[in-house]
């Protein structure tokens, strides 16, 4: 934990209480920012979430897309973000601009585009999804329908590899994150730690995905430790969620898988991190910065979101 968390936290939670403030946390942000969060998540759970605050402020302690689509969702709510500079790789990857070009070569395709996009390529979105909901969200499509799927490369070639959907077109953007993993340090884990199961997620390259005793979106990777009989787990996903499968599973133990290249031993996202208590403070204390977008914009966003959250 940081120097002096109590009075950090302490302080954080007293303008809470006094701005009717609620922050959302991702699980992929520090253990003491998650400490201190109302509601932690996955992508899917935030955004359903976020539709459904009562507060006046959102706070969101997570990357800038997940700001946005708070704000898209609760256009009422003021809206803040500790750093705009939290940005992701995945989202940089698929430029709206671009993207509108891209979508104009396929006139006769529906747009599933993941959630980690910004406001513009939501804007020109059928229905988001997330890696919970991805299968589910293609699915709901007739199979004869064609698909624009986009950004994430991976996650899009995983779907398609399960709906034996050849009739989808893949958006050729990844997570820095996710694409780094190494499969041979993967495999030299397991020979280290040959009861472990490799837990996965959809993001990464297909070869590594291959490897695991389960691939799924971090609530789903949650889930399946939780209920599995084995105690020892390869985590191939962003590290900041050993935090919280530590406090869930005390009992069990959780091994980061490294990247190709890195001297920390496991993977993490640098804007995820850029999130921290300083400037959750900080932010309350000014009640900025806040998230602002032109309603025309809003409202397309809003149709792709809605629609994800309806699938069932």
């Amino acid at each position: 934990m940081v120097e002096n968390f109590a009075a950090l936290a302490a302080r954080i939670a007293q303008l809470k209480k006094e701005k009717d403030v609620v922050i959302l946390a991702h699980y992929y942000t520090t253990p003491e920012v998650q400490a201190v969060a109302d509601f932690l998540g996955d992508s899917l759970a935030l955004s359903v979430k976020a539709k459904d605050i009562e507060s006046k402020i959102i706070l969101f302690a997570g990357v800038h897309f997940m700001a946005e689509t708070a704000k898209v969702l609760s256009p009422d709510k003021k809206v803040l973000i500790p750093n705009p500079e939290a940005g992701c790789s995945l989202a940089e990857s698929c430029d709206a601009e671009d993207f509108a070009a891209f979508k104009a070569q396929y006139p006769n395709h529906t747009v599933v585009s993941y959630v980690n996009t910004t406001v513009g390529v939501k804007a020109l979105t059928d229905i988001c999804c997330t890696s919970s909901n991805a299968l589910k969200v293609v699915e709901s499509i007739p199979a004869e329908q064609p698909i624009i799927f986009a950004p994430d490369r991976n996650l899009g070639g995983y779907i398609k590899k399960l709906t034996g959907r050849d009739n989808m077109v893949l958006w050729d953007g990844a997570c820095h994150v996710h694409e780094e993993f190494s499969l041979e340090k993967i495999l030299e884990l397991k020979k280290e730690y040959p009861q472990a199961k490799i837990v996965v997620h959809p993001e990464c390259k297909a070869v590594v995905a291959a490897v695991a005793d389960y691939v799924g979106s971090t609530a789903g990777i949650l889930d399946f430790c939780g209920t599995s009989e084995v105690s020892e787990f390869i985590v191939v996903t962003e590290a900041g969620i050993l935090a919280e499968m530590r406090r869930k599973y005390p009992e069990k133990s959780f091994i980061p898988a490294p990247p190709i290249d890195s001297t920390c031993g496991c993977n993490e996202c640098r804007y995820m991190k850029m999130v921290t208590l300083q400037s959750i403070l900080s932010c309350l204390e000014n009640e900025s910065p806040e998230i602002v977008m032109d309603e025309q914009t809003r409202k397309a966003a809003e149709r792709s979101i809605v629609n994800m959250i309806a699938i069932k």
